[in-house]
């Protein structure tokens, strides 16, 4: 079966590295255009791009894919892409292009989507982060048959994954890549087996993208909230908070007893570093100063002159 793939960063690598290795024939792969990034912000292909290329893989990277859009051009290129290509089935995973009717339509057996999430528990952008965020004991793999509505289309298959309390959207992404991967395969090899299940009508949530400013910590929130954040926006974009009139990243933190005012700083003595949150206290355990690396509470506070009852911004 000819499988096209439309996906951009790691978690569509893993997906794509497992439909190779598990044989089937992919005449096209779409993904986002070279962005800059780095210090040097230089030119930087995506991760789905570096694979497509080491395998000898066709590379389309258009900007849009919509005919009446802003890239008229890039669009329709795309569509000749894929008419030439002619693939049974398109697999989609974190593309980042939202898919018009015209390519929904186009491969026989549709377009499948690998969704980070129970749908349609967080449909949308940021389905792990938020899943984190809300603190919820599991999540999972949906492959989906797409549809015009976002994340609302029929599903193939559906397995779940416990969150554990230490889990950030690092570590969740890993293995939330590795399951969807086997889980496309399965849905490639059983797909004239599979029975699409149409999603339920309760219990609808959407992931919204994830803003930097989230990333600012509101000491007046509770802390386990807090502490659910700093889980949920690692890597990216970090909590962060004021010290001193320097702007630290908080990477790792945790619930503690301690009461004060939102933000005061209640202890920094033998390597802890407590701080007093709208409800209950937030001990902080992994902190990074501008331009430095991550570093444990101790070693932040060597360099740090601060006295209990500092309120911090």
């Amino acid at each position: 079966m000819k499988v096209a793939f439309a996906g951009t960063p790691e978690f569509a690598r893993t997906a794509l590295a497992a439909i190779l290795a598990a044989g089937f024939e992919v005449p096209l792969v779409l993904t986002q255009p070279d962005r800059p990034a780095g210090r040097g912000m230089k030119l930087q292909a995506s991760a789905v791009k570096l694979l497509a290329l080491e395998r000898g893989l066709t590379v389309s990277q258009p900007r849009s894919l919509r005919l009446d859009g802003k890239f008229p051009d890039e669009a329709t290129a795309g569509r000749q892409a894929l008419e030439d290509a002619a693939p049974e089935v398109l697999v989609v995973a974190a593309y980042g292009l939202i898919l018009p009717p015209w390519v929904l339509a186009l491969p026989p057996r549709g377009c499948l989507n690998i969704h980070g999430s129970l749908l349609p528990r967080w449909r949308g952008a940021a389905p792990i982060q938020r899943a984190i965020e809300a603190g919820d004991r599991e999540t999972g793999i949906t492959i989906m048959q797409m549809d015009a509505g976002l994340d609302t289309g029929a599903m193939l298959l559906r397995q779940a994954l416990a969150i554990s309390d230490e889990d950030t959207t690092a570590s969740l992404h890993e293995r939330l890549a590795t399951l969807g991967a086997e889980l496309i395969v399965q849905a490639l090899r059983q797909i004239d087996q599979l029975s699409p299940t149409l999603q339920a009508s309760e219990g609808v949530t959407y992931a919204h993208k994830i803003e930097k400013a989230e990333g600012a910590l509101a000491w007046a929130l509770p802390a386990a909230v807090l502490a659910r954040r700093v889980r949920a926006f690692d890597p990216f974009p970090g909590c962060s908070f004021s010290a001193g009139g320097e702007t630290v990243k908080l990477w790792r933190a945790r619930v503690a007893a301690g009461q004060g005012q939102p933000g005061e700083m209640l202890a920094a003595e033998g390597g802890r570093l407590l701080v007093a949150c709208g409800e209950g206290a937030l001990e902080l355990l992994e902190l990074q100063r501008t331009g430095g690396r991550r570093i444990a509470a101790r070693d932040f506070l060597q360099g740090q002159r601060l006295v209990s009852g500092t309120i911090f911004g």
